[in-house]
């Protein structure tokens, strides 16, 4: 796992065309900013595993 600290409006980039900027710090929040192409998807991790879960879920029920 990288580890980066950032200040606010500051970045990071992914790839040559995924940033990442920190908008605003607000008590135990970070507010981010994410600039991807359309055809990235993005998504909040807890999102993402229940999308895997319903995934499998399902692809187990068809067999």
């Amino acid at each position: 796992m990288l580890i980066l600290m950032r200040r606010l409006n500051e970045s990071i980039m992914i790839g040559d065309d995924i940033e990442i900027r920190v908008l605003k710090i607000q008590g135990g929040q970070v507010h981010l900013g994410i600039d991807a192409p359309r055809e990235v998807s993005v998504y909040r991790k807890e999102i993402w595993e229940s999308m895997q879960k319903e995934a499998k879920e399902s692809s187990t029920h068809d067999e």
